[in-house]
């Protein structure tokens, strides 16, 4: 369960919607409607600090995620730098820091700092990769400054208590060097219980009542830091750092009432423990008539995981249980030059980037004896290592066809060996071809629209390759060094169009057809394992819109809605027969209504989310399992608590739950009777969430 058991607690923060941002607000100032932006000559919306006044934000991050219409995307998370994929520039730049992305340095860069923010269309900005709506953070230099934000998160029932989240970092910013550090730690807190459990039998007879609780606590704190020198000769220099430890665990524990046996406590425990950290660098120059960047990273995370999973018995009968546990270390390297010039009219990039990346795991399995001693049983292709070299070129092209027409055109390809070590090792090597065709059009002042199309080739998860077992769930994964990546053709349209005093909107239309799709496939031994089907699809539609309510006489407030639908296909590797993506989130609604109270420094707001998700399917297995469906929840904000920011949150005021139906069959679901059925219904109780930040 996404939310249930992770960060709940940051979720709840922010609202669920972008609404409670830090802000302040002096005593004088007036609420004004928020004016229509610039329209720049370039075709770019123009938004200045003004046109946040009313919002007081703290920093771009405030200010950006108020721009009307515009949906903020982070990076794609994917091993290498590759093209872009964050929809955000700062000062004309992408960023190259993976470890501390888009949104971390966007609350790093003070109120103070933004001069403008620009919202063009991607295409038109000649960086390879962009499409769609991109904001361009345009900053100041600025004297040494400070930011801080603490969050504290509790709920009445079932999780602990959160008292030590939050950031405080120091920064400054002049005409050739700016710097930032920051400490912070992030902290998860998740939890259900009570409510109800069953287990039946194939007729529908119960077999077991249980009581559960469930409780995650995680803390991750992390120090990090950048710096940028802009040397003679239009010469830039970025370095960063980060460091971060990982503190987590895991409980479900189970009071199993047999309606015939023995009553039984179900103890499981998942504690996990670790640290990783990043160095990177990139240099900017002139060269040759263009500009050439180098960029390099290093990147090294360890993780070290214990699972106990123990029956006790009420009467005297011995505990019975297992143990699995793992040591994993996964590292990245990468360099990457890109190369930008003019030339015949439009503007030209290649780029070369390998990328080396590693992982090894050491996995036990124990089975709990006689003498409640875990005893080492033997588990094949649980230990090993995957290595991937992977080298990728493209050369880009954009160029304008008119005023109001762009085009942008990038070809290339990847070639990576995949090697595996261990039982089952295996060395692999593949070419792939890639690229895009984006074309950009701006119909009409404050009406742009977009299509692309591309072709994509996805990575794989390592861990995939090694054998896995879920304690909890009583789940096998047998591994497959067969693996191959995906590839897909995609397409895309956006359109995003102002409405002037009303808001804007922003609606995408996509469909994606994928290659070699990654999905659960029997083995011999009538094990599974994560392997490659066929194909698969997928089409929708994402409607994203800000709806201002001067118009209508409630001045200072705002609606803030987003549509996500989703319909998906492929075929069933056990059963022959067209279904869904197992688990898919297939539609998503949520609203937020804010309102920033006239002449006051008080705001409050008011919204929901609805999610569906569709059932998840193993080979012997099919369970629906989500939460919600519907969570609500409502905030206040004052801006100005002695020159700072607090808000409260109160999240899942109408009782959304964390629900699971689950089949599991005696061998594969198509040909095998049902063993038992599960369900939950468990309370997630509300959440509450405080958040104070300022500056000193």
């Amino acid at each position: 369960m996404k939310r249930l058991l992770s960060g709940v607690a940051l979720l709840g923060i922010l609202t669920g919607a972008q609404t409670a941002w830090a802000q302040e607000v002096s005593d004088e100032a007036e609420l004004e409607p928020a004016p229509d932006p610039i329209e720049a000559a370039d075709g770019a919306r123009v938004y200045t600090p003004v046109d946040f006044e009313r919002f007081a934000p703290r920093n771009a991050l405030d200010m950006l995620s108020q721009v009307p219409g515009f949906t903020l995307r982070g990076e794609d998370g994917q091993r290498g730098f590759g093209q872009a994929s964050a929809n955000v520039l700062i000062n004309g730049e992408r960023i190259t820091n993976k470890s501390d992305g888009v949104f971390t340095q966007l609350q790093r860069i003070a109120t103070d700092r933004v001069v403008r923010i620009e919202i063009v269309e991607g295409a038109s900005l000649g960086i390879a990769g962009l499409s769609g709506q991109v904001a361009n953070v345009i900053t100041r230099p600025s004297d040494i400054s400070g930011r801080f934000s603490y969050r504290a998160s509790a709920r009445p029932r079932y999780a602990e208590p959160s008292f030590i989240g939050g950031e405080i970092s120091l920064s400054g910013s002049g005409d050739t060097l700016d710097w930032t550090v920051a400490l912070g730690n992030g902290v998860g807190r998740g939890a259900a219980g009570g409510g109800e459990s069953f287990i039946f039998d194939p007729d529908g007879n119960v077999l077991e009542t249980r009581d559960v609780r469930q409780q995650f606590v995680g803390d991750f704190p992390r120090l990090s830091g950048n710096v940028t020198w802009r040397a003679g000769g239009n010469t830039v220099v970025n370095a960063n750092a980060v460091y971060g430890r990982t503190y987590r665990s895991f409980r479900d524990d189970q009071f199993r009432d047999l309606s015939n046996g023995v009553d039984r406590t179900r103890n499981f425990i998942n504690v996990g423990r670790g640290y990783n950290y990043q160095f990177g660098a990139d240099v900017e120059f002139d060269l040759l008539g263009g500009r050439m960047k180098l960029i390099a990273l290093e990147q090294f995370a360890e993780s070290r995981n214990t699972s106990d999973s123990v029956l006790v018995f009420v009467d005297d009968t011995p505990d019975e249980g297992s143990r699995f546990a793992s040591v994993s270390d996964s590292g990245e390297r990468i360099g990457r030059a890109e190369y930008s010039w003019s030339m015949l009219g439009g503007d030209w990039q290649w780029d070369v980037e390998a990328a080396f990346n590693r992982l090894d795991s050491t996995a036990h399995l124990f089975e709990l004896d006689g003498n409640g001693e875990f005893v080492e049983i033997d588990f094949p292709n649980g230990s090993g290592g995957v290595t991937e070299d992977r080298y990728e070129s493209i050369l880009t092209h954009s160029r304008s066809l008119a005023d109001n027409l762009s085009l942008q055109i990038g070809a290339g390809g990847e070639y990576s060996t995949i090697s595996q070590t261990g039982d089952m090792g295996l060395t692999r090597s593949f070419f792939r071809p890639k690229g895009s065709v984006n074309l950009a059009w701006q119909v009409e002042e404050g009406f742009d629209i977009s299509l692309e199309l591309a072709r994509r080739v996805g990575q794989l998860s390592f861990g995939d390759f090694l054998a896995s077992v879920s304690l909890n769930q009583d789940q096998q994964n047998a591994g497959n060094v067969e693996l191959v990546p995906q590839q897909s053709w995609e397409l895309e349209l956006q359109a995003a169009k102002s409405l002037g005093e009303w808001g804007s909107t922003e609606i995408e239309f996509y469909v994606r057809e994928i290659e070699d799709f990654i999905e659960f496939i029997p083995v011999e031994g009538g094990l599974e394992t994560r392997g490659n089907i066929d194909s698969a699809s997928v089409w929708g539609i994402r409607w994203n819109s800000t709806f201002q309510l001067e118009p209508i006489g409630f001045t200072g407030a705002q609606l803030d809605l987003t549509i996500d639908l989703d319909r998906t296909s492929l075929i069933d590797p056990l059963t022959g027969k067209e279904r869904r993506w197992s688990g898919n989130q297939n539609h998503e609604l949520d609203a937020t209504l804010r309102h920033d109270i006239p002449g006051s420094d008080f705001a409050w707001g008011v919204g929901f989310e609805y999610n569906h998700t569709l059932p998840q399917y193993r080979l012997g297995e099919e369970a629906l399992n989500y939460e919600g469906p519907v969570y609500t929840f409502a905030f206040v904000e004052h801006k100005d608590v002695f020159g700072m920011t607090a808000s409260l949150t109160v999240f899942n005021l109408t009782d959304g739950r964390g629900r699971q139906d689950r089949y599991v069959y005696d061998g594969y679901r198509d040909r095998s009777p049902l063993l038992f059925r599960e369900t939950q219904d468990l309370s997630v109780q509300p959440i509450f969430n405080f958040r104070l930040s300022g500056e000193f």
